[in-house]
C-alpha cells in the first residue's frame, strides 16, 4: 500500500486556509506482529489502537517530545499497519506553509521531514482518527498522479528494523528526506499521554 501513496494529494483545510501537498515520500509499519518497529507491535495499546482500523484514519503521534507526525492507517480493520507521511511538495497554499514554516529557505524545504509535513498542514492532536476519505473531514487524501519511477530503501530514525527497504519516494523529488540511519542512537517517542 505505501508506494501507492505517492502522488497522493493531502489537503488541510484550517480556518486561516487551505494547504495542499503532493506526497513524495512515506514510510511502511507492519501490523502482524513482526515489526518492532511499529507502534502496533505490542497490539492495541491506548496510544496505537488507531492503527487498527479503520484503514484511511489519521494516526497522529508525538514524536521524540517535540513534533507531531502523521500516518494513514492501511490494510484491514484489526491489523495494525499504518504508513508513515514523510515529505510532500506544497501544492497549494505555499504562503500559508511559509507562514507556518518561516525557517524554510526553499518550496521543497516545506514538507521535506514527518515533523516540517505536519506543521505546513498545521496536523496536530486534534486530527487524531481524522477519516482522511471523507470529503467533510478538514485533511483529506485524494489520488493524484503516481511518480514516473519509485526508489526504495531502509526506515530513517528507528534502531529496530531500520534495515528493512520499507521507505518510498518518487525517484529525483527534492522534498524527499535526508537518509540519516537511525541505529546511532536510541530515541525513545513520547506521547503526550504519557505512553512510551
Amino acid at each position: 500500500m505505501a508506494p501507492t501513496l505517492l502522488g497522493c494529494w493531502l489537503v488541510s483545510d484550517r480556518p486561516e486556509g487551505q494547504v495542499a501537498l503532493r506526497l513524495t515520500e512515506v514510510e511502511a509499519y507492519a501490523g502482524d506482529g513482526s515489526d518492532p518497529a511499529a507502534h502496533s507491535h505490542r497490539g492495541p495499546t491506548p496510544r496505537a489502537a488507531i492503527m487498527f482500523g479503520p484503514p484511511g484514519a489519521l494516526y497522529v503521534y508525538f514524536s521524540y517530545g517535540v513534533h507531531w507526525c502523521a500516518n494513514v492507517v492501511v490494510g484491514r480493520e484489526g491489523e495494525g499497519s499504518a504508513v508513515l507521511l514523510r515529505a510532500g511538495d506544497v501544492v497549494v497554499g505555499e504562503e500559508l506553509a511559509r507562514v507556518r514554516r518561516p525557517a524554510a529557505r526553499t518550496a521543497r524545504d516545506l514538507a521535506r521531514g514527518p515533523a516540517r509535513l505536519t506543521q505546513a498542514l498545521a496536523i496536530g492532536p486534534a486530527d487524531k482518527a481524522a477519516d482522511l476519505l471523507s470529503p467533510d473531514s478538514p485533511v483529506r487524501l485524494h489520488r493524484g498522479n503516481p511518480p514516473a519511477a519509485v526508489s526504495t530503501g531502509p526506515r530513517v530514525g528507528i534502531s529496530v528494523a531500520a534495515e528493512l527497504p520499507w521507505r518510498f519516494w518518487e525517484t529525483g523529488a527534492g522534498s524527499v528526506s535526508v537518509f540519516r540511519p537511525g541505529g546511532q542512537r536510541r530515541r525513545r517517542t513520547v506521547d503526550p499521554d504519557g505512553a512510551p
